[in-house]
């Protein structure tokens, strides 16, 4: 790459829309997904809808961003190759931990109509197996004592809320855009619960007047890699230091739900606007995100780098298959209008476009707030029914091997979950397979009394996790049917 490269910089004439939407958490996913959406429904009906991001924690994507003007490029990666598309409608960054005011600030501006979040699972400072406000975390604790600077998105939700609350400004829209079941249920109830910590009148006001709708999301979006951007400096002759690389398919799907409806045009540019997102939320959850980690933990235990590479492998390709197949759509209600048979050809393809690189290891991420949403209610609904979902069990074990650290070479695995410590400990300090299971479903945070004490449940997993040891993932996933 020349060393005189240009900088990608904001394209002349491109529109400056005043801030409508704070974005808490500016990711990879939101700019590939979210952001493209607001662009492009600003573009064909107008609107002041532009896009403050907020980083919770680091300056990264603000020091990548700002030179370029807050452009980016979004890469289209497709079978037939790359497309390439400048986005603008980002227009400021702001780092929560350099300046909380600041962002509270923009959040509480009148201007301001949603503020929308990609936080990851971990970032709700919540008990997944309950779904209740973790009120001991140690963010939540800070932020009930620091109005003024917060450093939880509850807390600067909430501190926000309050500032429009007393200034007389009508509240938010607050639009989660995680991976989380019934996720604007979810978020009500968490702030809720903080802003009854605070003051009983503020949690009356936001009860009554704030508006969290829920929402599914869908799009690959793999890391963006070096060469990835040193390979985008030679197809456009300019240097973006942060651009995102995504699939082509894509889905929103939003609850019409938003306060004094105040919101862009998004049903024009393609977002489902439904009275109830549940069922495509749990269509999503439980075939896309819990095949994905399925696929992840047995896959990189197998050797697999990619979900395209893993899935390229027959057996897993039948295992992913049994796995919609036999124990996940049985025990699905289809959204209205879909086929679920169809929507599950459509995964297995988007999983097999070799133009996507997700690896299994980025996947593997966070797993102790994940397996709550994406695979152990499918599995509690398969015990009701008198059925014992093998495939999902033996992820469950895989997920177990994985935590412990060690791969099935004895190499180390470098585990990136906020309980990897004591998930670590509890293997190492069990002996036996049978011991190590039952130290980790012992962890409630995780796992629901209801689903750790089924003895079925139990004794499949050990039997699985067993199996993981003596044989390996390869040759468990060989084993079962269909797969």
């Amino acid at each position: 790459m020349p060393a005189d490269m240009p900088r990608l910089k904001r394209p002349e004439g491109a529109p400056s829309p005043a801030t409508g939407i704070v974005h808490l958490g500016l990711g990879a996913f939101y700019r590939a997904h979210g952001a493209i959406y607001i662009a492009e429904a600003m573009a064909g009906s107008g609107g002041d809808w532009g896009i403050t991001g907020v980083s919770l924690m680091r300056p990264d994507q603000r020091d990548a961003l700002k030179p370029q003007d807050f452009a980016y490029t979004a890469v289209e990666l497709g079978p037939d190759g790359e497309k390439p598309a400048i986005i603008t409608v980002i227009h400021d960054v702001l780092v929560a931990p350099e300046n909380p005011d600041a962002v509270l600030a923009v959040m509480s501006a009148p201007s301001t109509k949603i503020v929308s979040l990609t936080v990851t699972e971990k970032g709700y400072c919540h008990e997944p197996s309950t779904g209740r406000l973790n009120a001991e975390h140690p963010d939540i604790r800070h932020d009930l004592e620091n109005a003024a600077a917060p450093r939880s998105a509850i807390g600067f939700l909430t501190h926000a809320l309050n500032r429009r609350r007393k200034a007389g400004i009508r509240p938010f829209t607050v639009l989660c855009c995680d991976n989380l079941p019934e996720n604007g249920r979810l978020l009500r109830g968490l702030v809720l619960e903080f802003a009854g910590l605070l003051e009983d009148d503020l949690r009356r006001w936001i009860d009554t007047e704030a508006t969290f709708p829920s929402t599914m999301v869908d799009r690959i979006v793999p890391a963006t890699k070096p060469e990835d951007i040193e390979r985008l400096a030679e197809k456009t002759g300019y240097l973006d230091q942060s651009p995102v690389m995504h699939e082509p398919f894509r889905q929103w799907v939003v609850e019409d739900n938003f306060v004094d409806g105040d919101r862009p045009d998004l049903k024009t540019v393609g977002v489902e606007l439904v009275e109830d997102v549940t069922p495509f939320e749990h269509m999503k959850l439980r075939c896309l995100n819990g095949t994905h980690s399925s696929l992840a933990y047995l896959g990189y235990l197998a050797g697999h780098e990619t979900i395209a590479d893993t899935v390229a492998d027959p057996l897993f390709a039948g295992f992913v298959k049994h796995l919609w197949d036999d124990e996940i759509v049985p025990v699905l209600k289809a959204p209205p209008g879909v086929d679920l048979k169809t929507y599950t050809d459509q995964l297995f393809d988007r999983y097999a476009n070799p133009a996507i690189r997700h690896r299994t290891w980025q996947i593997a991420m966070d797993g102790s707030q994940k397996l709550p949403q994406r695979l152990l209610g499918t599995v509690a609904e398969n015990l009701a029914a008198g059925r014992i979902p093998k495939g999902l069990i033996l992820a469950i074990a895989a997920w177990m091997r994985y935590v412990g650290g060690t791969d099935e070479k004895g190499k180390p695995i470098d585990v990136r979950d906020p309980l990897s410590a004591d998930l670590q400990a509890l293997s190492a300090a069990a002996r036996t397979p049978r011991d190590k299971v039952e130290a980790l479903l012992s962890v409630r945070k995780i796992f629901p009394p209801s689903l750790a004490d089924d003895a079925a449940f139990r004794t499949s997993l050990i039997e699985a996790y067993k199996g993981l040891v003596d044989k390996g993932a390869r040759a468990m996933v060989k084993e079962l049917p269909h797969a």
